[in-house]
């Protein structure tokens, strides 16, 4: 599986309205075989700043970057971005979310 993690600093205007501009990209990617899951957060401690977290099986992220929505997503964000996106992207072993060890809940 390829873990990305992705944070977005995004100009004080447009943080607000972001997840709507990210709307139509967000929609097709969870859309193509192979997503995992393509999941957005705002920071607490900055709300200026958006965190992706997504995920693909092995074969599945080169077509992602190649798709027509991810070119047409890409240029819908470059305007409402203060700065180059920062990214994490891994191979990491594993088909999912795994439960965490440490801190049991019973059910």
């Amino acid at each position: 599986m390829i873990s990305i993690i992705v944070k977005f600093h995004v100009t004080a205007d447009s943080a607000d309205s972001f997840p709507e501009i990210t709307r139509e990209f967000t929609e097709a990617t969870r859309a193509e075989p192979g997503n995992k899951w393509f999941e957005w957060s705002r920071s607490i401690e900055n709300p200026n700043e958006y965190v992706l977290l997504e995920a693909f099986e092995d074969d599945a992220a080169e077509a992602h970057v190649s798709s027509d929505h991810f070119a047409k997503g890409l240029d819908a964000m470059k305007p409402h971005l203060v700065e180059t996106p920062k990214i994490i992207s891994r191979q990491v072993e594993g088909d999912g979310w795994d439960r965490m060890g440490e801190l049991q809940i019973d059910q």
